[in-house]
């Protein structure tokens, strides 16, 4: 055995971890406070210095994260991802084939895309679909979460996480990682990892279907649209238009000026004719991005592109609105919202949704700014319940598709040939869906999730720390000892496995940091490739597969698929077990 003596130094650093820790699993604070704490706790007795604990806010790491943000935004802002849906969303499939194209697809586009706006994309489409097909939600969420995860293992920019093991080699000394060294790994791992489900797992899954009393009432909504003067639809029949029925919703009249017309098939479209369906909210997001079509109702006035949220609010009986319409209510002004729609249950809407007289127990779609909800819950006079239901997605500009996509591939090339640095490349990126406008200045600033950067930044302090008080030799001793009848591939086994347990408690970049310090100094005693621990340490924290607070793409998904924490135990094991396996086998092959 041997013998480990530990400074005031390292002690101290161990006890403020481990506050850090009980902190993160008790989730007390938000990661990027807590670590913050963690900072100024280390600075305290002075085992750090002000240099030491914020040189990670200037590290290429977390300038690379924030940039890239900015480019996955303009990339969705643009719409440029949507020739996916006709790949994944075939009528009629069966789940194993489906699953194969959800997750190839979303782990193609995630090893180069921020995972978390890939999934937010695909689960109303899922959602709609699942619905559509008759394949539970449940049989396809936790796969499409998995697979973003798997995705972004198989590259530099995958995740940030890759990132900032990248950052944490530079800080100490070595040379960070090639956009493709995780490849070697990650697409061995991502690869079995899908076959698996294909084939076995997704047998493991629930199958939670929505009660069709449920869905009946989630298409029960009356919403209009408007043909513009430019659509390609004027002139042609509401069959040839494809506008009898859409799958979740159907059409139920027209309106032109103050005339209902019938809905046949041979009615022909003109201009401004109002077109009245009734189904799902998804359908008339889908309309919207369509070409000829616009809202009736205008829009609140909005600074830049701002997405606003929408909200469910419930006519209460002693409401001032009962009886009266929309239009007599003024209810634009006197409640700063506009109605997209309106639900009534048993009952046939006609008119315009503004003309319609209003009844107790109507359900009303209101797109509002962030706040409406708890400003109307206050009165309950009004409304009986106001609650949040989703934001609108702006209308992507199309046009910018091809550009948005030419930005991202330069980005790759430049960064994998070596010609530029990453950090550059994702910069001028950046840059660049800003300068052609294929995001916004305003919605740039919101892309940039500040909370992770600062997690990153606080993470790098913290390795720092480990590593300056003699914490990281120490474990890496005990790691050692322990694992020495296995070789250095025993002790990688044991890094991996120590990181990918911390990662299901707390956050992936947390876990990173800290197993980091103690893999680089493992290496060293053992006279060991560094990059070989770096990433069994990087595919180690992004594994997170048995617990939905291990990964935010496992806490997204976990509502749309009505999922369980015992799902993810039961589906996820065997996952982390097999990508576990291929990612220490391949490193072992490869650099030891």
């Amino acid at each position: 055995m041997i013998s480990i003596s530990l400074s005031w130094q390292a002690l101290t650093t161990l006890l403020i971890i481990i506050i850090m820790l009980i902190a993160l699993i008790r989730e007390v604070a938000r990661p990027d406070l807590i670590l913050l704490g963690t900072l100024g706790l280390l600075l305290l007795p002075g085992i750090i210095t002000p240099e030491e604990a914020f040189a990670g806010f200037s590290n290429p790491a977390m300038l690379t994260v924030g940039a890239l943000f900015v480019v996955a935004a303009g990339i969705q802002n643009t719409g440029a991802l949507a020739f996916a849906d006709k790949f994944l969303f075939v009528r009629k499939a069966r789940l194993p084939f489906v699953l194969l194209r959800l997750m190839l697809t979303t782990a193609s586009m995630s090893a180069f895309l921020n995972n978390t706006p890939i999934v937010a994309m695909l689960i109303p489409r899922l959602q709609t679909w699942s619905e559509r097909s008759g394949i539970p939600a449940s049989k396809l969420m936790i796969p499409l979460s998995y697979a973003a995860i798997i995705g972004g293992m198989t590259t530099l920019i995958g995740t940030s996480t890759n990132l900032l093991v990248s950052g944490l080699m530079q800080a100490a000394g070595h040379e960070g990682l090639g956009m493709f060294d995780l490849t070697w790994v990650g697409l061995p791992a991502a690869v079995c990892a899908i076959i698996y489900f294909v084939l076995v797992g997704h047998r493991l899954l629930p199958d939670r279907s929505q009660p069709s009393a449920l869905k009946d009432d989630l298409k029960n909504y009356f919403f209009e649209v408007r043909i513009t003067a430019d659509s390609p639809l004027i002139g042609r029949s509401i069959e040839a238009a494809e506008l009898r029925a859409l799958g979740d919703a159907y059409l139920v009249h027209i309106r032109h000026e103050d005339a209902i017309i019938p809905a046949t098939p041979e009615t022909v479209l003109r201009v401004d004719d109002v077109l009245t369906f009734r189904g799902k909210l998804s359908v008339l997001d889908q309309l919207l991005e369509r070409n000829g079509f616009e809202r009736v109702m205008p829009e609140l006035e909005n600074r830049g592109r701002e997405t606003l949220p929408l909200f469910e609010a419930v006519i209460a009986p002693t409401s001032s609105l009962v009886g009266k319409t929309l239009k007599e209510a003024g209810f634009r002004d006197a409640y700063h919202g506009v109605v997209l729609g309106i639900q009534r249950r048993d009952a046939m809407i006609e008119g315009p949704l503004g003309r319609i007289p209003l009844k107790a127990g109507d359900l009303l779609l209101i797109e509002a700014r962030a706040g409406f909800d708890r400003r109307w819950n206050e009165l309950r006079d009004e409304f009986y319940l106001v609650a949040p239901r989703r934001p609108v997605r702006a209308k992507p500009q199309k046009g910018k598709a091809p550009l948005a996509l030419l930005i991202l591939l330069t980005v790759i090339i430049l960064a994998a040939t070596g010609i530029a640095s990453i950090v550059v490349t994702a910069f001028l990126g950046g840059l660049a869906m800003i300068a052609t406008r294929c995001l916004p200045g305003q919605e740039a600033r919101k892309a940039v999730e500040l909370p992770v950067l600062v997690v990153i930044a606080c993470a790098l302090g913290l390795g720092q720390a480990i590593e300056t008080s003699g914490l990281a030799d120490a474990l890496a001793k005990i790691v050692i000892n322990l694992a020495a009848a296995l070789g250095p591939l025993g002790v990688i086994a044991a890094v991996y496995i120590a990181t990918s347990l911390l990662t299901e408690l707390i956050t992936n970049n947390a876990a990173a940091a800290l197993m980091m310090a103690i893999a680089m100094s493992a290496a060293r005693d053992l006279g060991a490739e560094p990059k070989a621990f770096a990433i069994a340490v990087a595919i180690a924290a992004s594994a997170s597969f048995m617990t939905p607070i291990g990964y935010q793409t496992n806490l997204m998904v976990m509502s749309a698929g009505g999922y369980r924490f015992s799902d993810y135990l039961r589906s996820g094991l065997i996952v982390n077990v097999l990508v576990g396996t291929v990612a220490i086998g391949m490193i072992g092959w490869i650099w030891l």
